[in-house]
């Protein structure tokens, strides 16, 4: 029988900040980091990933992205060979690997949500290790994994992501969802948690606003996409928002990668060293088909938000910031179709 995490809506860590060097300003590790870090730790020692992690080899790409760039050779050796996908909307395919095949030592243990309301029962998730990390603690969270969803955000996933990061009282947990054909390696519901203790620039980049009273703007660096932010007592409400968001993107066959970071209100005169709420990005981009490239850098969730896991010590030496901007920009949309996007999303929501 899995251990169970159970939390509710108290559990929510209202009180980061940071400092200049992005430290976190807070004398205690919250109850969800010490299990995941505990677990995570465990499974590493015992051998149950695929190679041991250690500090990665990391440095910060001179320019004002503020890339991270870090070396990680065996991930790129050693990891599962990726699914063929061949459409944002494939279906869940039980012959092929997914989360209910797992080395039961894998699991972590099961979040469970208490429900609020009287009648409701409360939600499941499973979290595993990730056997082929990217970084430390580097998780999978699977939404009710028995129920086989394919890779596909639902509002309830959306909410549990942003929920995690509310738990941690470290500001380096992060966690992302990759759709199909955008470098999704599974087609079995999950999204991605682990710790970067790096500052990202997407923790304060400017943002315009779209539908501010829905927590909707724009982001005005780079790359290009859109910016959700929530603070502990709104999460449902934004969770419904995205989870629309991304209901169009499905249906519009707009492949997206999603990241969740602790992060700074996107109001202009707001304390920048602030991180009680989450931010959310969502990029919309080019899909990508067919078995998964092995190339020296793969644009997903961790590359749009700017942290850099390279593959091999040439690239990792040799990269630039205008270089990766390069390799990124290929599969962002076209500024005017971005418009386009923005306008159609909006009249969405605002018809919510």
């Amino acid at each position: 029988m899995p251990v169970q995490f159970v939390y509710g809506n108290k559990d929510f860590i209202k009180d980061v900040r940071v400092n200049t060097d992005n430290i976190a300003v807070l004398a205690y590790e919250s109850r969800f980091d010490s299990a995941i870090q505990a677990g995570w730790t465990d499974r590493m020692e015992r051998g149950v990933l695929r190679y041991l992690l250690t500090d990665l080899q990391t440095r910060i790409l001179p320019g004002p992205c503020g890339f991270v760039a870090q070396l990680n050779v065996k991930r790129g050796m050693e990891r599962r060979k990726p699914q063929e996908i061949l459409s944002i909307q494939q279906n869940f395919n039980a012959t092929q690997f997914n989360f209910n095949n797992v080395n039961p030592d894998e699991v972590v243990f099961e979040m469970i949500k208490e429900s609020e309301e009287i009648g409701h029962q409360p939600y499941k998730t499973v979290v595993l290790v990730n056997v082929s990390p990217l970084e430390f603690g580097h998780c999978l969270f699977v939404p009710d994994p028995a129920r086989c969803f394919p890779q596909v955000l639902t509002r309830l996933a959306i909410q549990v992501g942003i929920e995690s990061v509310l738990l941690s009282s470290d500001p380096a947990f992060r966690v992302g969802f990759n759709s199909l054909g955008a470098f999704a390696s599974v087609n079995h519901l999950h999204l991605h948690g682990y710790y970067l203790k790096h500052q990202l620039n997407i923790e304060s980049m400017p943002v315009r606003p779209l539908l501010p009273e829905k927590g909707f703007y724009t982001l005005l660096g780079f790359p290009a996409g859109f910016l959700f932010y929530t603070e502990s007592e709104g999460v449902k409400d934004v969770a419904s928002v995205i989870s629309r968001v991304t209901d169009f993107l499905m249906e519009a066959a707009v492949a997206h990668n999603v990241f969740m970071t602790r992060g700074c209100p996107p109001r202009e005169e707001d304390d920048k060293l602030l991180r009680r709420g989450v931010r959310i990005a969502v990029w919309p981009r080019v899909a990508c088909f067919g078995t998964k490239e092995e190339s020296a850098l793969n644009v997903a969730l961790c590359e749009l938000a700017g942290h850099l896991p390279f593959k091999n010590q040439t690239d990792y030496e040799l990269a630039t910031e205008s270089h990766v901007v390069e390799i990124i920009q290929h599969y962002l949309f076209p500024h005017e179709e971005f418009l386009q996007l923005e306008k159609q999303l909006t009249q969405q929501l605002m018809m919510m």
